[in-house]
């Protein structure tokens, strides 16, 4: 009898100890899960506001690049006109920088950030991303075409506006299927053009500055071609300095992306 008492007592003791061993057990498993499930989300989310402050980065140095070609191509292709007496300012505007009004530029330059912003983020929203000739030897081409455009504008010469309005209109087409060919292109460049054409028109109305020959209202009938092949090449700018920023920022994206599955 003794010693089945005994025997009973050790097992007892012996099943609090195991008890007692694996209750320690899980909660030692549970606080090293525990431990683990906050590392991994300090690594998600540093590696998310890595990500973010890359892409805030690209957008921003993207933003500048555009608005520094606007400003650019705004103050060669006005002085231009000028030049050819296309448009006119008034005396006390002719001896600024370039001989030029000074807020055309930064109005481009703004305007061409804007439009080459754009156009990669609608080609992400309609799911068509744009692959047709992209190369920097494809960009610089459409921009010689659109300076030639410009300068063709002022240079050639017509019996009438309308033959040469309709002449700019294929070459701003034939500069779209050249180097563009997209839906998105072709609407973005749509609406540059009615919008600069109609914010051109309010500016000649209230005389700051007037067109010579005008036949299209206040300005000249050719003008919204010209506003169709500079927003067509400022999107193709866009969209190459958006592929260039999306490679140079691929890490960032296979590290979240790894983390997260």
């Amino acid at each position: 009898m003794t010693r089945l008492e005994d025997h009973w007592w050790s097992c007892s003791c012996a099943s609090r100890v195991e008890t007692k061993q694996s209750s320690s057990g899980a909660s030692w498993l549970a606080s090293k899960a525990k431990e683990m499930m906050s590392i991994i989300t300090t690594v998600l989310s540093n590696a998310y506001g890595s990500l973010y402050d890359v892409r805030t980065t690209n957008l921003i140095r993207r933003g500048l690049v555009l608005f520094t070609v606007g400003v650019f191509l705004a103050l060669v292709l006005n002085l231009l006109q000028i030049q050819r007496n296309v448009t006119l300012f008034p005396e006390e505007v002719m001896t600024a920088l370039f001989s030029s009004a000074w807020w055309i530029p930064p109005c481009c330059g703004t305007g061409a950030a804007v439009i080459g912003l754009l156009y990669p983020c609608l080609d992400s929203h309609l799911g068509e991303p744009h692959k047709f000739k992209r190369e920097w030897a494809s960009v610089m081409r459409c921009i010689a075409v659109f300076v030639g455009i410009n300068h063709a504008s002022v240079k050639l010469d017509f019996d009438n506006n309308v033959q040469l309005s309709l002449t700019l209109a294929a070459l701003s087409l034939g500069l779209w299927w050249t180097f563009d060919r997209s839906r998105s292109g072709f609407g973005l460049g749509i609406t540059t053009a009615f919008l600069a054409t109609v914010i051109t028109q309010v500016l000649v109305y209230n005389g700051v500055y007037q067109y010579t020959s005008p036949d299209f209202l206040y300005v000249r009938s050719w003008l919204p071609c010209i506003f169709f092949s500079g927003g067509v090449t400022v999107g193709n700018i866009g969209r190459q300095l958006a592929m260039v920023d999306s490679k140079g920022s691929s890490a960032p994206h296979m590290l979240y992306f790894q983390l997260c599955s």
